[in-house]
Order: C-alpha cells, then sequence, then structure tokens
C-alpha cells in the first residue's frame, strides 16, 4: 500500500523536513524574543481554532521547545536531536515514507486534540515519536547527552516508554491522548515489526528452555537388571550381563544372571 502511495503521491513530498522545521522553529523563537511574535499565537487550542484562529492547525508545528531548566542550550540540544534523528530516518525511510510518518503524527495529534478543545496541544509528541522511531531501527546507536555523556539509545528510548507509561496512568486527558497519538503514529509504522519480534523472542527463549530441561533430564541408564532394577548408574562397579535363553536381549546384574527365570517371549511370563 506504501509502494502504491509513494507512486502516486512521492513528487509532493518536501526533501529535508526535519531542516525545514527546526529552521521554522528558529525563526519563530528569534522573533518572539525581539518582541516581534506572540508565542501565545502558535499553541493549538481547538475550540480558538474552532472560532476562527485556524492558524493554530498548522503553527503550532512551528512552535519551539521549552527552555526547561537548562534554558535555551535545551532547546538547541533538542533541534540538534531532532535534525539528526529526522535526517536519518528520512535516508533510511526516503523522503516520502518519512513525511508520511510525520503527517500521520500531526493528523493523529490533531484529532485527538479536540477531544478536549479547550486544552493547549504542542508538538513534542511528535518530536517523540521521531525519537522513538530512530531508536527503534538503531539501538546500539550512541548518543552524547549534551554533547558529553555517551549513552545508547535504546535505554534512552527505555526510559521515555516508561515515562509515557507514567503518565498514561498519572496525566490528565489531554496529555493522556497526545502520548496515544504518539504512541500510535509509531504502532502504525512499527506494529508489524514488534510483532515479529516478539514472536522471535518468544520461540528463542522455547529453544532455550527445551535446551535447559534436556542437559537437566536424568541420563538414562545403558544397564538394567531384569530382576532388581538396578542400573549402571545406581550400581557402577557392578558386572551387568545378558541372558542368551532369554527372549528380548534380557540384562540381569550378577547376583541374578545365574539365579533367574527366564523370559520364553518378550510377553510371556517368567517360566523355570
Amino acid at each position: 500500500m506504501l509502494d502504491k502511495l509513494e507512486r502516486r503521491l512521492g513528487r509532493y513530498a518536501v526533501p529535508h523536513l526535519s531542516l525545514w522545521l527546526v529552521m521554522g522553529q528558529v525563526f519563530v523563537l528569534l522573533s518572539a524574543l525581539i518582541g516581534l511574535l506572540d508565542l501565545g499565537y502558535f499553541l493549538l487550542v481547538p475550540e480558538l481554532a474552532r472560532q476562527g484562529q485556524w492558524w493554530r492547525l498548522l503553527t503550532f508545528i512551528f512552535m519551539p521547545p521549552p527552555p526547561g531548566m537548562f534554558g535555551y542550550m535545551f532547546t538547541a540540544f533538542a533541534w540538534y536531536i531532532f535534525f539528526l534523528m529526522g535526517a536519518a530516518l528520512e535516508g533510511f525511510w526516503g523522503e516520502f515514507r518519512y513525511n508520511l510518518f510525520l503527517f500521520t503524527g500531526y493528523a493523529l495529534t490533531v484529532a485527538v486534540a479536540f477531544l478536549t478543545p479547550f486544552a493547549p496541544t504542542t508538538n513534542l509528541f511528535i518530536a517523540g515519536s521521531v525519537f522513538l522511531a530512530f531508536a527503534w531501527l538503531n539501538p546500539d546507536f550512541e548518543l552524547a547527552i549534551f554533547f558529553i555523556l555517551p549513552v545508547k539509545i535504546k535505554w534512552l528510548a527505555l526510559l521515555t516508554w516508561i515515562a509515557n507509561a507514567y503518565y498514561l496512568v498519572v496525566g490528565n486527558w489531554p496529555l493522556r491522548l497526545q502520548i496515544l497519538a504518539s504512541v500510535g503514529n509509531f504502532l502504525l509504522f512499527f506494529g508489524r515489526d514488534l510483532v515479529q519480534a516478539m514472536r522471535h523472542q518468544k520461540r528463542t527463549m522455547t529453544r532455550q528452555v527445551q535446551r535447559s530441561a534436556t542437559a537437566n533430564a536424568a541420563p538414562e541408564p545403558r544397564h538394567r537388571c531384569h530382576t532388581c532394577g538396578k542400573t549402571d548408574l545406581t550400581d557402577p562397579q557392578m558386572d551387568f550381563r545378558y541372558c542368551s535363553k532369554c527372549a528380548g536381549d534380557q540384562c540381569y546384574c550378577a547376583a541374578h544372571i545365574f539365579a533367574h527365570e527366564h523370559v520364553l517371549t518378550a510377553s510371556d511370563p517368567a517360566k523355570p
């Protein structure tokens, strides 16, 4: 299906989309710092959009990341990460599929925003879905946090999933819906791979359990006395022999090789 869409709509894909989004956010932030723009007009508030401020449906994409406790250093780092991972996804998927990934996240976010029309909606979870997609495809990629501390991205992605799960439980409904939109976007593109990975993991664990059970199983004895049941495992020094007059290659210990009733056939009772 994606191949058909790409053949029909691929020519409309925007190349270097991550770069354009970062450049737009940089412009908006600088304009706000010098007083040319009011960032309050860039938030998506569905009720205000319904009342005529329709531009909010688009401008919230260009809302810059909040500075946080590290100030605008965090904002610059967030832009760097988004551009790095977005460019990598575009190189892996191609321009059309990366455009489609971002557009799907955007559409889902806007759709769920109208379920809580008076709550503001941001683009943070759309950017978060780009991070999770990159981490899924490159789990061992090392990211230097603030350009200093190297950490494998799979651990940061795990923390992100844990945080999403936490806020799904304790967060308010607008926050929950934004998380569900970003997770839904991830699952649309990676759900099949996730199911296959889980099946592979299950098969691997099953084989490991089977090998462990085989290794821990009690070994079968080579010789077992037909009369008393002694084996070469219970009595390793015992001399076991087979009676040539008994049917079925019956084995006997030293104490019964000459003192037993011969078995004439495998199904017959022993006879003197």
